[in-house]
């Protein structure tokens, strides 16, 4: 397969490259951190952002949410099938 823009840096306002399927945890903080969340079941998400604010956010299903997220939290996520993307 040919990428005809595999020679252009990656910033933020170029779509997502990669992804990851998140399992929220108290604990454990991202291996990465997100640039956006997508959510199979509309709900909330609780998340630490990079800049270590702490969040909770009304995602709708579908929609890639942007966000610099580096920790996903279990308590206060109601939200289903989370996907973060980079």
């Amino acid at each position: 397969m040919s990428d005809r823009f595999k020679n252009y840096g990656n910033t933020l306002q170029s779509p997502p490259s990669g992804g990851a399927t998140i399992t929220p945890d108290d604990g454990q903080s991202l291996p990465t951190a997100t640039r956006a969340l997508n959510v199979a079941t509309t709900g909330y998400v609780a998340v630490t952002t990079v800049d270590g604010d702490t969040l909770t956010l009304h995602i709708a299903a579908g929609s890639a949410f942007p966000i610099r997220a580096i920790k996903i939290f279990a308590t206060g996520t109601t939200a289903t099938g989370i996907v973060g993307l980079w």
